[in-house]
């Protein structure tokens, strides 16, 4: 067992410490806490470790508000003060960005925040013999949960609902996770693991929306941005319920021309609004549930745009018109080397990369970079507080 000293916050959601064998991570702590660690896993210079007492707290320590909070894997930050956890990950998206990316960020990266709890309109949550909530950070075992204080009030209702059904003989036992998705007045039900072959009749979901309105349906409308949007229960959306506006705006901000382009559009969240800053806009998405979302909320709006279901570098191969801008909101694998590629070729005045991986995001656009663009601003989104998880917007712009 070791003794160590807690330097800075990195992403993962560990405190880093260093020793003479080599670096050592643990997670649940504060920079300049003094804890005495168990090692979990060595790895060539590195140590992953399990706090086992903190022989000196932070000055900025505070009580976790949830009392799962360091058994459940979903958050990690519950014990710092809202305004200390957006101070670090400001750093650690920085430090991201120079160390991946050899980058020099703007002096002031800008955060967007918003109510750090209640926020999440999506939340999965695991069956275990006798327990219905999160997996255990780490582990397969399942941490028994009654409610989630950073999901929506309506999530935790489903839940609760949920565990009352399941003492009921009709609730199948043979369900291993599932999926709660809500608006605020309705909440979808969705089924993502089972341990038998056989699907789940439907009967159940009927059944079930007698408890939880919504419970039935297989697809949301979900209003943001004032629009409304289908959302199909295979379709991605983004999950906290208080800054989509917001995120919207900052991936736009600065958006002009007569055409914008956006890559994974998923069911047009930036799509519908791109379309009307700039009269016309092309999504692309090659998922397709949200590509039948994305031409409903098209058509539903009534805005000049088109929906392609096809792969991002897939439809920038066929493109020969430059566009004015392109957004892309691509998953935690970032762009990848063909589509940065494409867009070199095409050379659009501005891009806006959206980015929930701050490595991949910063390889990217390192190779932007590289290519002729410049960073005109950095913007943390906190779409996930009391989490590591960093969401950021990246405006580039083609210099000379």
């Amino acid at each position: 067992m070791d003794e160590v000293k807690i330097e800075k916050l990195v992403y993962g959601g560990a405190g880093l410490a260093r020793t003479e064998s080599g670096v050592v991570l643990v997670p649940f702590v504060l920079p300049g806490e003094r804890v005495r660690a168990e090692p979990v896993r060595r790895r060539a210079g590195m140590t992953e470790a399990r706090p086992v007492e903190i022989l000196e707290k932070s000055p900025a320590r505070i009580e976790p508000r949830c009392p799962y909070f360091g058994q459940c894997g979903g958050c990690h930050y519950q014990m710092a003060p809202y305004e200390f956890q957006l101070e670090w990950k400001q750093a650690i998206l920085r430090e991201v960005l120079e160390r991946v990316g050899k980058l020099k960020p703007p002096e002031q990266i800008g955060v967007i925040s918003g109510e750090p709890w209640g926020y999440r309109n999506r939340s999965q949550f695991h069956f275990g013999r006798h327990r219905l909530g999160y997996k255990m950070a780490g582990s397969d075992r399942v941490v028994d949960v009654s409610e989630c204080p950073i999901s929506a009030p309506a999530v935790n209702a489903a839940l609760k609902e949920l565990r009352a059904a399941r003492r009921d003989r009709r609730f199948p036992r043979f369900l291993r996770q599932i999926e709660l998705f809500t608006n605020g007045e309705r909440t979808m039900v969705n089924v993502l693991d089972t341990d038998a072959a056989r699907g789940v009749a439907r009967s159940f979901f009927v059944w079930l929306a007698e408890r939880i309105p919504g419970a039935a349906d297989g697809e949301l409308f979900y209003e943001a941005c004032g629009e409304k949007f289908r959302v199909s229960h295979r379709s991605f959306f983004q999950v906290n319920r208080f800054l989509l506006e917001p995120l919207v705006e900052a991936a736009l901000e600065g958006a002009e021309g007569e055409a914008g382009l956006d890559l994974y559009a998923g069911v047009g969240l930036f799509t519908v609004p791109l379309a009307r800053r700039l009269g016309r806009a092309v999504g692309v998405e090659s998922d397709g549930s949200a590509a039948r979302d994305l031409d409903f909320n098209i058509a539903e709006a009534g805005v000049r745009a088109e929906a392609r279901r096809m792969q991002a570098e897939q439809y920038l191969e066929t493109l020969t018109e430059t566009p004015d801008f392109v957004l892309a909101d691509p998953p935690r694998a970032g762009l990848g080397k063909r589509v940065v590629k494409h867009l070199l070729r095409l050379r659009p005045r501005r891009i806006h990369l959206v980015s929930c991986d701050p490595a991949t995001m910063a390889r990217d656009v390192a190779a932007l970079a590289a290519g002729g663009y410049a960073i005109g601003s950095v913007v943390l989104v906190d779409l996930f507080p009391q989490t590591y998880h960093i969401e950021s917007v990246v405006r580039l712009h083609r210099a000379g």
